[in-house]
């Protein structure tokens, strides 16, 4: 079995002219402590390979730092690259630190690219910020379904379970996708229209659906609904 590399030959790695070895290095430091990642991350957030630079943005997300928050912040609002600004909206979700909460609404509001929209979306659930509330809301709206389903997920995520009433609006959704989201979602959110939404749900000709229903109703189960 081969020795982990040093963080000396890492770095000597992350300066390589081949984008391969650039990457490789990256997946390594998915291994190592934030605290010391973070410097070599640093050395390709501004890469000229667009694939190595959503990779660093990523790892940063998972390496958290007291750095990585401004940092990811400002790619989020200054990257002209559309994919990049998602992937940094991305990353700020795993973070998980409640000072993401404005830059991805922000996002959400005024970002002209859907994936990045849906990015900032899925994030505000992985946030569990019940501000996050009112945007979502607005996402259900939107006209990209992919936006819908981060929408409902999130919901789901953050707990809110006064917005039942909405997001049962697509429980005969056509696509499938949306009605897993949204049997996922009941799952946190207990309520009767909840357990009775999810029963039909149960039934849902797309196995996935039928089978993420059953899973919630499971869990519904087991706690009181409202």
């Amino acid at each position: 079995m081969s020795q982990p590399q040093s963080l000396e030959d890492l770095s000597n790695q992350l300066d390589s002219t081949s984008v391969t070895d650039r990457k490789l290095a990256l997946a390594a430091l998915r291994d190592v402590e934030p605290s010391l990642a973070f410097p070599l991350i640093q050395k390709v957030l501004k890469d000229p390979n667009q694939q190595v630079r959503s990779m660093a943005i990523f790892v940063l997300g998972l390496k958290p730092t007291p750095e990585a928050l401004p940092i990811l912040v400002e790619i989020l609002q200054t990257e002209a690259d559309y994919g990049v600004r998602a992937d940094a909206a991305g990353a700020l979700g795993y973070l998980e630190d409640v000072g993401a909460f404005e830059p991805l609404v922000q996002a959400f509001e005024t970002d002209r690219d859907w994936l990045v929209r849906f990015s900032a979306a899925v994030s505000l659930g992985n946030l569990k910020d019940p501000r996050a509330k009112a945007t979502l809301l607005k996402a259900l709206k939107s006209p990209e379904v992919v936006i819908q389903q981060a929408a409902i997920a999130a919901l789901g995520e953050i707990k809110a379970i006064d917005t039942v009433e909405a997001i049962l609006g697509f429980v005969q959704s056509d696509d499938w996708l949306v009605r897993q989201r949204l049997a996922e979602a009941l799952g946190n959110l207990p309520t009767e229209k909840s357990a009775s939404a999810l029963r039909y749900l149960a039934k849902d000709p797309h196995p996935n659906v039928a089978e993420a229903a059953a899973i919630s109703l499971q869990r519904l189960a087991a706690e009181p609904t409202v």
